[in-house]
């Protein structure tokens, strides 16, 4: 007997869609968008040097260093971008891959807060090693390089992709880490300084999307660990690779992100297309926080900074830090979610992402330097006592003026109250010192801090001469990067 199976055919639809129109957006924005903002500028100039200032500082930690360099050792690229602070000269992917990954190490660079808070800065690894690269290259053919202003122009751009994109829309809440974000902005901006066209461009940028995404994993207990620390140098370098094969001529995936099933919204958005809150500007430099004072996460900035006023009050009152018997912080939403956290900690990355330790170093020591998340530091059996003291609890006024664009807080607010009774008065900061609202405040402290990080890797000569181009806005403007870059060659 022979049975007939019914068979039920579904026609799939191979017509190639037009691109998204997210892709289309960012490329448009890469290539025609042209930066009028004096501020936007300025900001990125000292953007700039607070970065090159941290992977400097990074430079003092074996954990870094063993990562960089060529990947076979001894590897030498005639007229390849050069890693600043170190005498390494590598191909632009690894070159990337060396500059993101010393400027994230100590968690000190810049940080933009919104529905999915990053550090924007960390796609200077891609920029700065393509255009150094280019212009090398330029140079040896007889042609002229790039100026430092293309750089600052791509710092801009890169912040704004990164940024307006995390306005709106969480990657942490499906799992997702926010360096995905770096890869695509690195990968939009690269592409076009590489002189792609506005196809190749939305070739380039569809395959940063279509790649597997980092999960947080790395970020969070029981696992927080190191690579949160080079993630997003490899995002970078990742995205010089991509805009590299986009340059040959690699095809893209038009709708990767809206194809039904496969694309990136079915498969890891939850079936959400992305939300934008603005179009692309320069709103994203001009706006975004500089980690000045202290390395630590964003959302603890203010908690040190009190830190620091009630150890004062503590001596003052002739107390010590084991008479306390509770302290309590008053925060917002976002600061529980990430950095709340009780037990042992394993390492300096779960130190840095804990807000009772980088709150009790600080009323312990009266200081909260990178070397203070240090195994050395960390066996102080004063710091876990005083942790088990400290408990956060949330104010949603502090949350919802978080999430409010015209104000943008960050705020932390400290009680004390000891073993006798006594109570000291609540002390609360709304704004860090990085803040926008902080600047002129805040401004000379950057300066200091890039001073003092130069001075950990150059003589005094040196130091004077990055000095007299880093500071003046016409001046690093006009210099060739490669110029700028050797600079730095240690």
């Amino acid at each position: 007997m022979v049975r007939h199976h019914s068979t039920m055919t579904s026609l799939i639809n191979n017509i190639r869609p037009k691109p998204d129109q997210v892709l289309v957006d960012i490329a448009d924005y890469v290539l025609n968008y042209k930066i009028e903002s004096k501020l936007a500028y300025e900001t990125a100039r000292n953007c700039l040097i607070d970065t090159l200032g941290c992977g400097l500082e990074a430079l003092e930690y074996p954990a870094c260093t063993k990562l960089l360099g060529p990947i076979i050792p001894g590897t030498v690229v005639p007229n390849g971008a050069k890693v600043p602070g170190t005498q390494f000269q590598l191909d632009p992917v690894q070159a990337a891959f060396n500059i993101g990954c010393m400027i994230r190490w100590l968690d000190f660079n810049d940080t933009w807060l919104a529905a999915e808070w990053g550090h924007p800065s960390d796609n200077l690894g891609g920029i700065l090693a393509v255009a150094d690269w280019i212009s090398r290259n330029a140079v040896a053919a007889g042609k002229k390089p790039l100026t430092m202003k293309t750089v600052l122009t791509g710092m801009i751009k890169a912040h704004e992709i990164q940024g307006c994109i995390a306005l709106e829309n969480s990657f942490n809440k499906v799992g997702l880490d926010h360096v995905l974000l770096v890869k695509v902005a690195s990968t939009a901006v690269v592409a076009e300084l590489l002189g792609l066209s506005r196809e190749e461009i939305i070739n380039a940028v569809s395959l940063a999307w279509v790649d597997g995404q980092s999960l947080r994993a790395y970020r969070h207990a029981p696992n927080t660990g190191s690579r949160k620390s080079w993630a997003a140098g490899d995002a970078t370098s990742r995205a010089v690779r991509l805009a590299l094969m986009a340059r040959t001529g690699e095809m893209g995936y038009p709708s990767v992100l809206t194809a039904k099933t496969w694309g990136f919204y079915d498969v890891s958005f939850k079936g959400n297309a992305f939300k934008f809150q603005r179009p692309y500007g320069s709103y994203v430099m001009e706006n975004v926080l500089f980690k000045i004072s202290y390395p630590a996460e964003f959302h603890s900035q203010t908690a040190v900074e009190a830190a620091m006023t009630l150890h004062e009050q503590i001596m003052k009152a002739g107390k010590k830090v084991e008479d306390i018997e509770r302290i309590t912080i008053r925060t917002h939403e976002a600061c529980i979610r990430i950095i709340d956290k009780q037990g042992p900690l394993n390492n300096p990355a779960d130190r840095d992402h804990c807000i009772q330790y980088m709150v009790a170093v600080p009323l312990i020591f009266g200081r909260l330097t990178a070397a203070d998340y240090e195994d050395g530091v960390a066996a102080d059996p004063r710091i876990d006592a005083l942790r088990k003291r400290i408990v956060c609890e949330e104010d949603e006024q502090l949350t919802a003026d978080y999430h409010d664009p015209k104000k943008r807080s960050i705020a932390n607010a400290l009680t004390v109250q000891f073993k006798d009774g006594a109570r000291l008065k609540e002390v609360a900061v709304d704004y860090p010192i990085g803040h926008k609202l902080r600047r002129k405040e805040g401004i000379p402290l950057l300066e200091s801090k890039f001073r003092t990080n130069l001075a950990r890797r150059f003589p005094a000569k040196q130091q004077k001469a990055i000095l007299e181009v880093a500071l003046v806005q016409a001046k690093l403007e006009a210099c060739p990067v490669h110029e700028f870059v050797d600079l730095f060659v240690i």
